[in-house]
Formats: C-alpha cells, sequence, structure tokens
C-alpha cells in the first residue's frame, strides 16, 4: 500500500506497442482490440517499472532517447494505459508533455487557455482570474489571438508551461519544457520550479540536461530500454549515467584486473586502492586523501621503473608520472617481487568515475612493458567544471588592463 504522502505510485508497469509496418498490422491490430483478443508481442516501451515519488520530492527522470522516459510520464499522467501494472496518482496534476499535447491547433492561444482550464475542473471565473497571469507569463504578445498552429515550437512551449504552472498543481509532470525555448524563459521557468519545490510543490523532470537535474531535483531515476537502471541521489545517478557514456563514447574496453603472466618481462602483479585509513576503497569523496598501492615483478630482480597516471574513463588524461623522474624505487618484499606505494593528498578530482593506471619498464624508464588498471569513483556534488578542482579565489574587479612598460 502507498504511504499517505505518495503522491506517485508504480507498481510493475509495463507498455508494450503493437508494431504497425503494414496496413494488414493495423487490420489485425483493430481486429484484436474489438475482439478483446491477446495482441502479438510488440515494441516493449516500458517493462516492470516500479516506482513512488513522495510529496515535496523532486525526481529527474534520465535516459538515452528511446529509452522509454515519455512513455512513463505520459503512463504517470494518464495520457496513456498501462499495459500491465498498476498505477496511482494523488492531487491535482500538471503536465508539460509532448509539444502541444492538450491543446486545440485549431483554437487561438486566448481560447486554448480556457479550453485547459475546463479540462482541469476550474470554471469560467477561476481560468478568466489566470488568464492575465498566464498571458503574462508566456509573454508571447499578440500571438495569444493567434492559432496554436501558427506558433513556433518556442512559443507552444511557453504557452503550455504558462497554462500548466497557472493550474497550481500539486505534481508537475514536464518533459524536456526546458530544451526549447531562449534562455531568458529557460530563467524564467527555472525561479518558477525552484519557487515551486521550495513551497513543497512535488516535481517529475525529464531531461537530457545533468546540470538541471542536478540543480532542480533530489532524486534521479535511470531508464535504459524501458526498465530503472538505477535510483537513488540525483548527484549519484547522474554521475553514473556520465560516466557510462563516457565510456560508450570512448568505446572502451573493460579494464582488466592484473596482466597477462610473463616471467620474462618487468610487470605490474596487482594494484588497489585505499582511502586515507587504510582500507580498500573504489569511491572516495572529493578533496580526500587516495592511496594507490601495488605489486611489481622484475625477473632480474632490479627494482623496476613504474610509469602511472590517472584517466578519466572516457580515457581524458589527467595526470602522469615517472618514478625514475622523482628518484623512487620500490621496496623489495620477496625475490623480484617489489611494492610500490603512491598517495595523493586531498585529491581534488571533480566527481565522476576515473582510472588509476600503473605500467612496469625497464630500469632505463624506456620500453613500457604492461598496464593494469583500477577504476575508482570521486563522489561529491559540484557544478564546476572540467576535471579537477584548482586552488583559487574570487576578487573584485580592477575593470582595466594594467599598465604596460615599454
Amino acid at each position: 500500500m502507498p504511504k499517505p504522502d505518495t503522491l506517485i505510485s508504480l507498481e510493475g508497469v509495463s507498455k508494450e506497442y503493437p508494431k504497425l509496418v503494414t496496413g494488414r498490422d493495423r487490420l489485425r491490430t483493430m481486429a484484436n482490440l474489438f475482439l478483446r483478443r491477446r495482441a502479438p508481442p510488440g515494441f516493449r516501451a516500458l517493462h516492470d517499472v516500479t516506482l513512488r515519488v513522495d510529496r515535496g520530492e523532486s525526481v529527474g527522470i534520465i535516459g538515452e532517447n528511446g529509452a522509454g522516459k515519455s512513455t512513463l510520464l505520459k503512463v504517470i499522467a494518464g495520457v496513456t494505459r498501462p499495459s500491465a501494472g498498476k498505477v496511482a496518482v494523488s492531487g491535482r496534476v500538471g503536465a508539460l508533455l509532448e509539444l502541444g499535447t492538450g491543446f486545440h491547433m485549431e483554437y487561438t492561444g486566448r481560447e486554448n487557455i480556457r479550453l485547459s482550464g475546463a479540462l482541469a475542473g476550474l470554471s469560467p471565473r477561476e481560468t478568466s482570474r489566470k488568464s492575465a497571469a498566464i498571458i503574462e507569463f508566456a509573454d508571447i504578445g499578440e500571438h495569444i489571438d493567434d492559432p496554436i498552429k501558427h506558433y513556433s515550437s518556442g512559443m507552444v512551449v511557453r504557452l503550455g508551461f504558462a497554462v500548466a504552472t497557472a493550474l497550481e498543481p500539486e505534481v508537475l509532470i514536464t518533459d524536456e519544457a526546458l530544451a526549447v525555448g531562449d534562455e531568458s524563459f529557460q530563467r524564467k521557468c527555472i525561479r518558477w520550479l525552484t519557487d515551486f519545490r521550495a513551497s513543497g510543490g512535488t516535481l517529475l523532470l525529464v531531461s537530457h540536461s545533468m546540470y538541471h537535474v542536478q540543480s532542480l531535483c533530489n532524486r534521479a531515476v535511470w531508464i535504459d530500454h524501458g526498465q530503472v537502471r538505477r535510483e537513488g541521489p540525483a548527484h549519484d545517478v547522474t554521475r553514473e549515467y556520465l560516466a557510462w557514456h563516457e565510456r560508450s563514447a570512448a568505446n572502451l574496453p573493460q579494464p582488466q584486473a592484473q596482466a597477462t603472466p610473463n616471467n620474462a618481462i618487468p610487470r605490474v602483479l596487482s594494484l588497489w586502492a585505499e582511502d586515507g585509513s587504510g582500507r580498500e576503497a573504489h569511491a572516495f569523496p572529493m578533496g580526500t586523501t587516495v592511496t594507490f598501492q601495488g605489486t611489481a615483478f622484475d625477473p632480474h630482480d632490479a627494482p623496476p621503473v613504474l610509469l602511472v597516471g590517472i584517466v578519466r574513463i572516457n580515457g581524458t588524461g589527467v595526470c602522469g608520472l615517472h618514478s625514475h623522474d622523482h628518484g623512487y624505487q620500490p621496496v623489495r618484499v620477496s625475490p623480484k617481487h617489489f611494492a610500490f606505494a603512491i598517495r595523493f593528498e586531498s585529491l581534488q578530482l571533480l566527481p565522476g568515475q576515473y582510472e588509476f593506471r600503473a605500467h612496469a619498464m625497464d630500469p632505463e624508464g624506456l620500453r613500457l612493458f604492461d598496464t593494469v588498471v583500477v577504476e575508482f569513483t570521486v563522489t561529491g556534488e559540484t557544478r564546476d567544471y572540467g576535471v579537477v578542482r584548482l586552488p583559487h579565489a574570487w576578487l573584485p574587479g580592477r575593470g582595466q588592463r594594467p599598465a604596460t612598460t615599454p
């Protein structure tokens, strides 16, 4: 049973669409609907989705195009019925879905305001009272008396957002509303959404902008091929999603746990990461101490030269260090076996997934024989860009260039 403060509850929700490739497919689908026969398997947009959204929560829905995000919102908004599962939605819902959804294309903007108010259960007097605020928020000027079919995509979103927000919803469902429209209108929308959240409103937001999800949402749900792949705090889920995209874009192979055994060449035998307390770990808060430990093998029982580096999961280099340049030698722990460690105090990598790579080299530090990788995650909440946070300070500006010396 949903909790009393649960406004949206989905249990095992699935949605299938029939495959309509030919005219015969359409006739067969119509016959199945008329005769109430089970339709053959079609395209599965959602599969066994379970989700809870409580009052006052702000939840971002992320995922690739075609993952099922918009279908999920349509099911929640009641625009489409699920093929299986249970959906329960409480409170007044404002939905801004696909461009023009809920508008009559032949009606003017002003007429569509009255239509939307009636569909929301408002009396003509209530709708009339809200019309001025809607028109002011949409800010489309004299076009409010033009048919919707003549609107640009940005104008449709302006009017749709203005209508949805003026209805004072308890739950606002929006699908990429911030992706269309000029920058000034986007800022206006974000201000409204921020105030809406602060007043206890519940938001369900689909967006490809991880910045907006992190800024506006306290929780995120990653949809992949119609299923929930991950759910949790917005910063954690978006970080995992971006790391997955980086790996996919770079087409990187999965890291190997250790080098291929070869007793004729120097090689790294093991590699792991430790936190500031000396415990092995794979995730570290931004700014904490991280130590990478490992063991290496040298067939001549001489301390091998080591090359180590940190890269972003997509292959973007962060730093590289050569033990020979720093006069460092691994410690001999047994014949032909050597231990090494490197510590990074207050590691200022921005949140994301990274790799620490270690290579064993010949005594001259010229030939590289192997690569061993350990993945690690940096956690935290920040809106900085890039891969590292450099020490800095914001200062009062001088407003003019310094005088040049002759």
